[in-house]
This record gives C-alpha cells, structure tokens and sequence, in this order.
C-alpha cells in the first residue's frame, strides 16, 4: 500500500530573510512531502531568485500582491497531494512534524485534520502562550469562538475538507483562518497531537496582527457569515450568536472611542440584521 501523498503549500511576501529556515526544516522531514509549493504575493526583495538558485527542486508561483488567503488557495490549486499542509515563511517545523501527524491520523482514520501544540519566539525569545491559546481536539467550534486556535502552521489537512467548506475567503485582509476554521470545525471533528511541532515566530512589523487595527472587526464578519447558513446546530448557532454580541460590543466601544461613529453603527446594524 502506498503512502499517502503529502503536499506542502508556503505563502510568502518579502521574506527572502526568514524562507530559508522554514524551506529547511520542511525538506529535513522524516518523511518527505510529495509536493512543495511556494506562491510568492507579489514579492520586491529577490525571494524568486533565492528559491530558483537556492531550491530549484521546489514549485514556485508568482502572483500579484493579492494576500495570504489568494496565495494559500493558489497553492491548494496547484497542489497533487491527497493530504495538504501549510508552512508560513516566518514559522519553523521540527523534523518528525509530517511523520507524527501521519502516523497519528493513520491510527485514527476517521480524522480529517490534525493540529500540533507550538512553541513561541516573540522578539527572539521564547515565552509561554496565556490560556486563552491553548490547543484543542474533538469537536472544538466553540473552542474557536473567541479567537483563532488553529495555526495554519501546525495543521495537516484532508483535501476534501475544502471542497465542502470552501477555500479560504479572500475578502478578508485578515482573520482569514479564524473564518475557515469555524467553517471547518462546525462541520468536522479534529485531531489534536499534544508535541510541540512547530515554532511560531512572532513580533516583525509585517505580521498582519501588527498591521490592522482592531482585527476582531474580521471575526465579526466571518461570524455573520457562518450565522448565515444552515450548517450549524442549535448549540453551535447559540454560542455563534453570544460571541458576536460581545465582539460588537467591544469593537464598537473602541471605534468610538477613536471617532470611527460610521464604522461602529454600520456593524451595529448589520449585527442587528443577523440576530433578527
């Protein structure tokens, strides 16, 4: 019987500094990725020529500054593999990652998805995530509420996970895997692998956490998206619905604090629209 083919997506913009190291952890793998897939947003600082000089074996894409969700669904199109991963340029797989994931989901086949515990470097040195990041299995929507606990990093995925709940939503500048895992997760039961896999390095200005004021702004879209179907149950709908009444509130607190009184009534309508 033969494995399973595993595809690696990386999305990268202007990271020629930081690729190497997650390229490097990716092709020092106990087990090897079928397909490796680079989609470059659109990048100025040479990171197609080091992918070309440095890694001519690796598939490179060229797009135009598009977004992170625009190149991950790039590179889930041009990936062959029956199982799909993903690898941000900033972040750093240990060697067994792939292997203990697939030795994990063989064990369980019913799984479609399985996510790793991380380790964290913020401005070169490790710190302990708050509790409010720790990681979950089973059917975790609710775990997801409040905020992303999946890292788009630590998870391998079954690809026909996303021919039912869609790719990842390239409307948003931002939370964009928040959104696709409350798709996912009120459909599917998820694996969860207590190993620090992978190490997350935060604290650069070009993290789009740095970048956008106010992000709970994209989870309140993606919650009236969701509360906008009929795939959630009445337990999973009742917490959607409380979630996004907190996340109003306090977003709207804030704007007008900053004088942003159109912002905040138009979210207060379109909640109000929601809940109705």
């Amino acid at each position: 019987m033969s494995s399973p083919r595993i595809s690696v997506i990386i999305p990268t913009f202007n990271r020629a500094h930081l690729l190497p190291r997650s390229i490097d952890s990716l092709l020092n793998q106990t087990i090897s990725a079928h397909t490796v897939v680079i989609v470059d947003d659109g990048s100025t600082d040479g990171t197609e020529n080091l992918v070309s000089e440095k890694y001519p074996e690796i598939t490179y894409l060229r797009q135009d500054n598009l977004g992170v969700s625009a190149a991950r669904n790039a590179g889930i199109a041009a990936a062959s593999g029956e199982w799909l991963a993903f690898l941000d340029s900033d972040d750093e797989w240990m060697p067994e990652k792939l292997q203990c994931q697939m030795e994990a989901l063989a064990a369980e086949p019913e799984m479609m998805l399985c996510h790793t515990d991380e380790i964290w470097i913020r401005n070169g040195k490790r710190v302990n995530p708050m509790k409010k990041h720790d990681k979950h299995g089973g059917w975790i929507f609710d775990k997801c509420l409040p905020l992303c606990c999946v890292s788009p990093s630590s998870v391998i995925i079954h690809r026909s996970v996303f021919d039912e709940v869609g790719l990842f939503d390239q409307s948003l500048p931002a939370c964009e895997d928040y959104d696709l895992w409350l798709r996912v997760t009120a459909r599917y039961p998820v694996l969860y692998l207590n190993e620090k896999l992978i190490v997350k390095y935060g604290g650069h200005d070009d993290q789009l956490s740095q970048k956008y004021w106010g992000m709970d702004r994209y989870r309140i879209r993606a919650l009236e998206k969701i509360l906008g179907t009929n795939i959630l149950n009445e337990k999973d709908r009742l917490a959607a619905e409380d979630m996004l009444t907190q996340k109003v509130r306090i977003y709207t607190e804030g704007a007008r604090k900053r004088g942003k009184l159109d912002e905040a009534k138009e979210i207060e309508e379109r909640w109000a629209t929601v809940l109705n």
